[in-house]
């Protein structure tokens, strides 16, 4: 059963003409609104996370406050990892630590599979709680794709250069494989569970593939991503990849069999497109803009969506996540602002 009565997004996707630019904003759940900070105080995400209702409540919050024209899952890319042997701590401050960190060939051997009615029910319940009853626009699910997964499995934790994770790359390639391998296996099933209980479309986050080059890319990262997306496209819900510092990997993107190329700000869309980027594009206001004064806010979006508008197949959506510094009103006003002048252009 499917209550969706706005389906501008999954459209765009498809690279359909719409009557307007439909967006959706990287990090709408939570960070930045009250309510959910009011949550904050009394529950974890882990604890967010594991009470349907509760999660159900935070995914859906900006939709009804902001008019998006898509909702997307509020959960963390870690989420599926205790499933398979990892054990992950959220910590203030820092971000995901792990501290079991992969070191071997053996330590791969070790990782586990997911099982993800058994292993992630609350994650699915919350999908269906809000397909079938809830939300009225498409639910895009999500998971971390291997080589960021990788990277805090290997790291033990956030890092600004990933140096562990590419001279493990480098001199243990057998292992590396080995562990892209059970990672995609996850990936695969947990985006194959959360599209079964409901989400209509899925985003595979590469946070910090941006740390390689386009000949690595292609040699240690390009196929793991190939077979998901190959194994993906035939549950038929639109594919979008995106990752952050990550521009001259668009092209190597765009040949992955994907429905959406998620853009970052470092690069224009128009110049994507020069590139030869012919599927639709997502993106990609520096989510920075959104602190400044409204008229510079206006003119950054304007200029983004005259880009976006030359072709069918465009999403809008911000560079990266909202900040919780932003205020809830302006995510208001910037996605008024888009409706208002993408129909007025069409």
């Amino acid at each position: 059963m499917s209550r969706i009565t706005n389906d501008t997004f999954l459209r765009a996707a498809r690279g359909e003409k719409t009557e307007k630019v439909p967006l959706w904003y990287m990090r709408q759940a939570g960070r930045s609104q009250p309510e959910y900070r009011a949550i904050k105080e009394k529950y974890s995400l882990f604890e967010i996370t594991h009470q349907p209702e509760l999660c159900a409540y935070v995914t859906r919050l900006p939709v009804e406050q902001y008019d998006v024209d898509a909702a997307i899952l509020y959960k963390d890319i870690m989420s599926p990892l205790p499933a398979i042997g990892v054990k992950v701590d959220i910590k203030a401050g820092i971000g995901p630590v792990i501290d079991n960190p992969i070191r071997s060939m053996a330590d791969v051997e070790k990782l586990g599979e997911i099982s993800p009615e058994d292993d992630v029910p609350y994650v699915l319940d919350t999908i269906r709680l809000l397909t079938q009853e809830q939300l009225t626009v498409p639910l895009i699910g999500f998971a971390g794709a291997p080589f960021t997964i990788a990277s805090y499995m290997i790291e033990g934790g956030p890092s600004k250069n990933y140096n562990k994770t590419k001279a493990f790359m480098y001199s243990e390639p057998k292992a590396w494989f080995a562990l892209m391998d059970k990672l995609a296996d996850m990936t695969v099933r947990y985006a194959k569970a959360q599209i079964k209980a409901g989400a209509k479309a899925f985003q595979i986050f590469d946070s910090w593939v941006g740390a390689l080059n386009v000949a690595d890319y292609r040699v240690f990262i390009k196929p793991v991503m190939e077979r998901i997306f190959t194994e993906l496209k035939g549950e038929n819900v639109p594919l979008i990849m995106f990752g952050v510092g990550a521009s001259h990997l668009a092209m190597e993107w765009h040949d992955l069999p994907i429905d959406v190329v998620g853009l970052d700000w470092r690069l224009p869309i128009e110049e994507a497109r020069s590139k030869g980027i012919t599927k639709t594009v997502q993106g990609n206001l520096d989510p920075a803009i959104l602190l400044a004064a409204w008229n510079v806010i206006e003119e950054r979006v304007k200029d983004i969506l005259d880009q976006g508008m030359q072709e069918p197949g465009y999403i809008f959506n911000l560079g990266h996540g909202v900040f919780p510094s932003v205020n809830p009103d302006t995510l208001k006003k910037v996605a008024s602002f888009v409706h208002e002048y993408s129909a007025s252009k069409k």
